[in-house]
């Protein structure tokens, strides 16, 4: 083992490749380094993007059930107008009813006393 040369060449070469395969892997260290760094900042940046749209559609919602309430409200207006409206209607035609009831024994009564005079 003493006398084993070993070429200066391929000695050479596998110095090069030895910091080649350095080189590359520290490379691909960066890489990953600066891609763990942009999708954290995409992390973060989308979660402000869904906190804003969040707010934005809790107000556009709490407007649109404003609208709706307020329409509802008007709704429940309409309905006790048309609830006293209708008992108005059915108090005038009992008093019509009764009205019909005395002028038919009025009716009645006048016949019988004509019937009574042309005798």
């Amino acid at each position: 083992m003493e006398n084993v040369k070993i070429p200066l060449a391929l000695v050479a070469a596998m110095a090069l490749q030895l910091a080649g395969g350095v080189w590359w892997v520290s490379q691909q260290a960066s890489t990953i380094a600066n891609l763990e760094e942009t999708v954290s900042q995409l992390g973060s940046k989308m979660a402000i993007e869904d906190n804003v749209n969040l707010k934005r559609d809790v107000e556009g919602n709490r407007i649109e059930i404003q609208y709706v309430w307020d329409d509802v409200e008007e709704l429940w207006e309409e309905l006790d107008a048309l609830t006293r409206t209708i008992s108005r209607i059915t108090e005038l035609q009992q008093r019509v009813a009764i009205i019909e009831n005395e002028l038919k024994y009025i009716g009645r009564d006048h016949e019988s006393m004509l019937d009574k005079k042309g005798k």
